[in-house]
């Protein structure tokens, strides 16, 4: 196939789609470090044109990494599931944007088509989006997932509970454990990224966790946020792991730069769900993944880092993940510059990965060397609450002191459900309700009331 349009009498000429795709993405610096940006503003509308006129088919022939030398790409065209596709396969990327924008792609008719996409159908699309196109197309999805609550019904929004700290001290994690869970924070998951890859240190984490949840009787999930390998370990050892988790990209060769192939998340996958730990659901499975993870592994292809991006989703989906997000700004300024950039890539990620699927969440994140600031974070983290982000962040004050980057706070998270009317998962919610931490309207209520306070054997227990 042929790659070329005019623009006023002047000729562009692309060598193939793998360079359309990169030329039609919105400017970002990774692209530019990778060196395959559009040089300019009128090769970036070419491509775009030469992008709406390209066969959604065509991504099925023309494989931007080489069939034969990348196992992402033979696990996301050996998958393909050719009936869910046949609806849209006569379309356009650009006859494929407008269907989704109509009436007719409602939340029914994008489940069923959800196994007919791959992710560069789903990244080429969102490139001649604006932003409110992914807002609106991602909140007509819905993809719902269970392990002890129910996460992704319309309505709701999850947080992670994420009470990191810098040598792992379980005292300072049971404070802001606590502090999140009166906040009403923690139905995605309690999840740790620990400072140590010591067995033991890892161990503690999760019998505390465990601990915790068994205690209270919390209906959620516990995970430290530890390589696969270690978790098998863990397991092995008669570890309460309730989640396997793992950062995953859209190459094999970045997976590698991991420590990963598919083979070993298959080896997770079957022992986490032999495990049999969920009590209303059996997703176990939680990835985090990030725009520029493939060029900073040097293992991009020459593929631009939005695409690589929602490859990666094409390898999440295989197993059935209870949560996948994307840490959007964690990455750095080498590949999103700035506020606008971050806000961009989140409201891209959260479209391609539900129109895959999955149950997107995103670490609404940026670096203290990036030119963002909080203010940036509250417009991103407004618009994926209207787009029907399935959870957000809850770190304490919004600064983890342990990975020294900025997030999302409790507060923002109450913020977010008071102002769009967003329920919690309704095992957790009922489980608030039961502890008095919250009122039957969900609002947080006072502290003379709250059951967990006055039980100070346990919280002496928590605190060790």
């Amino acid at each position: 196939m042929r790659y070329r349009t005019t623009i006023d009498s002047q000729v562009f000429e692309f060598a193939d789609l793998k360079q359309v795709m990169a030329c039609a993405s919105p400017a970002r610096s990774g692209d530019y470090l990778a060196e395959i940006a559009a040089a300019t503003a009128q090769q970036r509308l070419a491509a775009r044109h030469v992008l709406a006129e390209t066969p959604l088919k065509q991504f099925l022939n023309e494989a931007l990494v080489p069939y034969e030398e990348d196992n992402i790409t033979r696990l996301i065209i050996d998958g393909h599931d050719g009936q869910a596709f046949a609806p849209v396969a006569h379309l356009t990327v650009g006859d494929f944007r407008n269907w989704l924008l109509s009436e007719q792609a409602d939340t029914q008719a994008l489940t069923a088509l959800a196994p007919g996409l791959t992710p560069e159908m789903v990244a080429a699309v969102s490139k001649l989006m604006r932003n409110q196109d992914l807002v609106a197309v991602a909140r007509k999805c819905s993809v719902v997932t269970r392990f002890r609550d129910t996460i992704g019904l319309p309505g709701h929004l999850a947080v992670r509970l994420q009470p990191n700290h810098p040598t792992d001290d379980l005292r300072g994690i049971a404070a802001s454990l606590l502090d999140g869970l009166l906040l009403g924070a923690g139905d995605a998951v309690i999840g740790i990224n620990p400072a140590s890859d010591s067995m033991q240190v890892l161990g503690n984490l999760l019998r505390m966790l465990d601990e915790v949840i068994q205690r209270f009787q919390i209906p959620t999930q516990s995970c430290v946020l530890t390589h696969v390998t270690n978790t098998l370990k863990l397991a092995e050892g008669g570890a309460p792991v309730d989640l396997v988790f793992q950062s995953i990209g859209g190459t094999e060769k970045t997976n590698r730069s991991f420590g990963i192939t598919p083979e070993l998340l298959d080896e997770a996958y079957a022992t986490a769900l032999a495990m049999k730990r969920g009590t209303a659901g059996d997703n176990v499975m939680y990835f985090e993944t990030g725009q520029g993870s493939a060029l900073s592994a040097n293992a991009n292809f020459g593929v631009d880092q939005q695409t690589c991006e929602a490859r990666a989703y094409g390898l999440a989906r295989r197993y059935k993940p209870l949560l996948i997000n994307t840490v959007v700004g964690f990455i750095g300024p080498e590949y999103l510059y700035d506020g606008k950039q971050i806000i961009r890539a989140g409201l891209e990620d959260h479209f391609c990965g539900k129109l895959l699927g999955l149950p997107l969440g995103c670490d609404i994140c940026y670096t203290n060397h990036a030119e963002a600031d909080q203010d940036d974070m509250d417009t991103l983290l407004v618009l994926l609450g209207t787009a029907g982000i399935n959870f957000i962040m809850g770190v304490p004050g919004a600064d983890d002191v342990m990975l020294n980057y900025q997030s999302t706070s409790f507060h923002d998270a109450l913020f977010l459900r008071e102002t769009m009317g967003l329920k919690r998962a309704p095992e957790f919610e009922a489980w608030l309700q039961r502890m008095r931490i919250t009122d039957a309207a969900g609002r947080i209520a006072p502290p003379s009331s709250n059951a967990m306070l006055s039980d100070m054997a346990s919280l002496k227990a928590l605190a060790g």
